[in-house]
């Protein structure tokens, strides 16, 4: 079998590619910009010169003939369609970019796959949970029918990456299965999203790198936070068990809490805490958010018999492990 990801340099495509390295003799085709950063997939290095089931190949969503390249290289039996302008602050002020990659490049893609002789893999199209955007709360737990109200340019682009592709499964017969995930994060989250900086501004503080106070935007977003291993088990599982073209599934944790409690969390396990101080900060509230973040899971969880199997707690001491191992190493970073 072979298995296409895009956006393997990711923090969700680098945790599938390891979590399919050790549970399946699949090979491994990720796809990547030229310019993409290795951090993430560093450890797949090795494999990857020595054409061990791993294999990089360029790609961008924004070039056709890219695209095309890259299927006829790997001619997959599995596609995960990961990549994408995935930062909903930086869709703000990069809405065209955010809206060309995200719904344009996946029609871009979806198409190269359909006029590929020889091929008609299993493709799960990574949406967000972000599409429902702003939710009433009677409208709680949030099921798969629920309206989209998008509440950012990365909002509106997965709505439109979520529509193509059940788009395709319908018109085109091709078997596409779509996702909205949940808030998920762990180690290899980028650090413009809020656990991920909170925990990388805690790492340095740790170090005396900067001062004692963690920046912030809004803590009071409710959001229900799964961890990406258990992501990228979802995902595997989403693609071998009985897929149906043209569903599509909300998949998320079972643990709820604002952004301000989890930062409560992290701060509560650092060696600095009672010196810790808090302050939000103007230039990361965005203009509009989506503050109700809650999944009813149990369409997905029915199909697959799927659970999230690692604590809110664990994932959290995981990512702060990891900021604190990055910091340690020397490396220097923004203060974002």
């Amino acid at each position: 079998m072979k298995v296409l990801i895009t956006g393997i340099t990711g923090m969700v495509g680098s945790h599938l590619a390891d979590y399919l390295i050790e549970n399946t003799d699949w090979d491994i085709y990720g796809m990547c910009r030229w310019r993409s950063p290795l951090d993430n997939v560093e450890h797949l290095l090795g494999r990857a010169n020595k054409k061990e089931r791993i294999y990089f190949i360029h790609g961008d969503l924004c070039d056709s003939v890219s695209l095309q390249n890259a299927i006829e290289e790997s001619c997959p039996d599995f596609v995960f369609h990961l990549a994408a302008q995935s930062y909903p602050t930086t869709s703000f002020t990069s809405p065209i970019q955010t809206l060309d990659t995200n719904i344009i490049g996946t029609e871009r893609l979806l198409e190269a796959l359909r006029k590929c002789s020889g091929i008609d893999p299993v493709i799960h199209v990574c949406s967000s949970s972000e599409v429902f955007g702003r939710v009433p709360s009677d409208k709680l737990p949030i099921n798969e029918e629920c309206s989209f109200h998008p509440a950012s340019p990365y909002a509106i682009s997965k709505t439109g990456t979520d529509l193509i592709g059940r788009f395709h499964a319908e018109a085109y017969g091709q078997k596409v299965v779509v996702t909205r995930m949940f808030t998920h994060t762990g180690p290899r989250r980028g650090d413009v999203f809020a656990e991920s900086t909170f925990a990388k501004q805690i790492a340095m503080i740790e170090q005396g790198m900067i001062p004692p106070v963690v920046k912030t935007g809004n803590l009071n977003s409710l959001r229900t936070w799964s961890d990406v291993r258990d992501a990228v088990r979802a995902y595997y599982m989403l693609v071998t068990i009985k897929p149906i073209p043209g569903e599509y599934y909300n998949i998320g944790g079972t643990y709820s809490c604002t952004v301000g409690d989890m930062l409560k969390y992290l701060l509560s396990i650092s060696t600095h805490k009672d010196v810790i101080k808090v302050e939000t900060e103007e230039s990361r509230l965005r203009p509009l958010d989506a503050d109700l973040q809650v999944p009813d899971t149990s369409k997905f969880m029915k199909h697959t018999g799927w659970k999230p199997q690692i604590s809110f707690e664990q994932t959290m001491q995981d990512l702060l492990g990891y900021w604190r191992e990055r910091v340690r190493s020397g490396k220097k970073f923004l203060t974002r």
